[in-house]
């Protein structure tokens, strides 16, 4: 007797997050999803977020136009795209219109980076409670999905949010201070951080932006 295979729904995604775990597609063409529980997971700590002196001069500059929620569409598009430095990608079609109901529902969100009108990088991610899980970036110019996600960090921080879930942890994001850390303690963190009363804050100001990221530099004390 043959089992029957459990569709994957929006409703579904999100149970499996609050529960620890995520789906991934073997590539741009599979067809089918599977999900994962890292034995190590890799977490980004919100008040222990390094900017640069550099990236601090970017992100105020105005060299990019950033938005929220403006291109989701565009954003996951951008992620799956391949690049010189990453050829395959794990987000396929099921990914796609799976995380696009999400945000239709109002809990995925992305963060965009426009340049004359471009898009050119940007992230997207899942927000639960206080806890955001970031899924996929991407950049076609320097330094745009990092100023995307130093406006991510600074809408989580200012909203409330106590946890920013990376999945996995790379050489890119362990510059700005990616951490793993066990399974058992990435789950009492995410517990906590469902409970949280946080705000998903789309557009909280500009000089309130501002204000945030000189104090996630450290240009500023911490009230």
């Amino acid at each position: 007797m043959s089992k029957r295979s459990v569709e994957v729904t929006a409703d579904l995604v999100l149970r499996a997050y609050r529960h620890g775990l995520f789906p991934m597609a073997e590539g741009r063409s599979a067809d089918r999803l599977f999900w994962l529980d890292p034995v190590k997971r890799g977490i980004l700590p919100l008040d222990g977020f390094h900017l640069s002196r550099r990236l601090l001069r970017t992100v105020l500059s105005g060299t990019f136009e950033v938005t929220v929620d403006r291109n989701f569409p565009g954003t996951i598009a951008g992620c799956a795209t391949p690049l010189p430095d990453r050829t395959e990608t794990w987000i396929n079609s099921q990914i796609e219109r799976l995380f696009t109901e999400l945000f239709r529902l109002g809990h995925a969100h992305s963060v965009e980076a426009w340049q004359d009108g471009t898009l050119v990088g940007g992230l997207y991610g899942v927000s639960l409670g206080g806890a955001f899980f970031g899924e996929s970036m991407f950049s076609f110019a320097r330094d745009a999905s990092k100023v995307a996600l130093v406006h991510l960090v600074a809408r989580l921080r200012l909203g409330g949010y106590r946890l920013l879930d990376t999945q996995f942890v790379t050489a890119h994001l362990t510059q700005f201070g990616a951490e793993e850390i066990p399974r058992d303690s990435y789950k009492s963190k995410l517990t906590e951080a469902l409970a949280a009363p946080a705000e998903w804050l789309a557009d909280p100001g500009w000089d309130a932006l501002a204000t945030e990221f000189r104090r996630i530099a450290g240009k500023l004390p911490i009230p």
